[in-house]
């Protein structure tokens, strides 16, 4: 009595059918991953940069809260603009007041630091004595938005800043940062204020 053998097992084509699916079920999780990669990387990237603009940020408010008369007799705040405020403070402590500058160029916020010379003291602001970058991703000019805004002492806002230069009694400043526009996650705004210490004392 002959008895039929059935062979048990994958054809050929349902081999290359298999390995086709895992093939293609691979791919998809290796993309899946990569993809997750790249969006933690970009969140870690704007976390980071969001906290380097914090510390700019304070760094403004420090300095700003300081500042007095420039050591030539100068005004406390020399410069009101919407992306550009310049005052003179002792910034680092030693006891001889400096120009800073704080300037937006482009998505940079800058810290531009100007040291008095001579006897009388003058500035010289052709030449920074030192340049600090507080932030390389700030979307303001991009969006229109202004960086610096001025108040009077009735806490009305200034319109032209340095036409009425005199009359500023309140600074705030905002800081739309993103690293990239067109990805996620989105913006982060940053704000800060500072109520200066010594500008009554120079009318």
């Amino acid at each position: 009595m002959e008895q039929c053998l059935t062979k048990k097992g994958f054809t050929l084509v349902e081999t290359l059918i298999v390995i086709a699916l895992f093939t293609m079920l691979l791919l998809a999780i290796m993309n899946a991953v990569t993809q997750l990669y790249k969006y933690n990387s970009i969140t870690l990237e704007q976390a980071n940069e969001i906290e380097v603009a914090r510390r700019g940020l304070l760094t403004w408010v420090r300095d700003a809260r300081e500042m007095t008369s420039g050591a030539d007799g100068a005004f406390a705040l020399g410069r009101a603009e919407s992306h550009r405020m310049g005052f003179y403070s002792d910034i680092d402590k030693d006891f001889s007041v400096e120009y800073v500058e704080y300037r937006l160029s482009s998505t940079t916020l800058y810290k531009d630091t100007y040291e008095a010379t001579g006897n009388p003291p003058v500035y010289s602001t052709t030449t920074p004595t030192r340049t600090e970058i507080l932030s390389q991703y700030v979307q303001n000019l991009l969006q229109g938005q202004t960086t610096f805004r001025y108040y009077n002492n009735a806490g009305t806002l200034i319109a032209t800043s340095s036409a009425m230069i005199s009359d500023i009694r309140y600074l705030r400043i905002n800081l739309i940062v993103n690293i990239d526009p067109a990805r996620s996650p989105g913006e982060f705004m940053l704000q800060g204020s500072a109520t200066p210490r010594n500008l009554k004392e120079n009318l």
